[in-house]
């Protein structure tokens, strides 16, 4: 039961998600991902901690790639950040 509820969340939040970013305009997609690290830095920290704890190997091997997955994702969207507010600073 806790498996099918699980999948039944999992399911809802992807398709939420493809709705929200489809209807998102393009002029705003570099500032919904630079506001999206915060949440990104929050599942890194509990990527973080449940791959340093006392789990079973699955759960770890999980966890550590949740942990890439994040890390990518933050460094990704403040290089994007930082791009971005480089197109708006004065020439040398």
């Amino acid at each position: 039961m806790t498996f099918l509820l699980a999948l039944t969340l999992f399911v809802l939040a992807l398709f939420l998600g493809i709705e929200l970013i489809t209807k998102v305009p393009p002029t705003l997609h570099t500032p919904l991902m630079s506001g999206s690290n915060a949440i990104s830095g929050i599942s890194l920290i509990g990527a973080l901690l449940t791959a340093g704890g006392d789990h079973a190997t699955l759960t770890t091997v999980l966890a550590f790639v949740a942990v890439v997955l994040a890390t990518i994702n933050v460094v990704g969207g403040f290089l994007v950040t930082h791009r971005m507010l480089g197109m708006f600073s004065k020439r040398r």
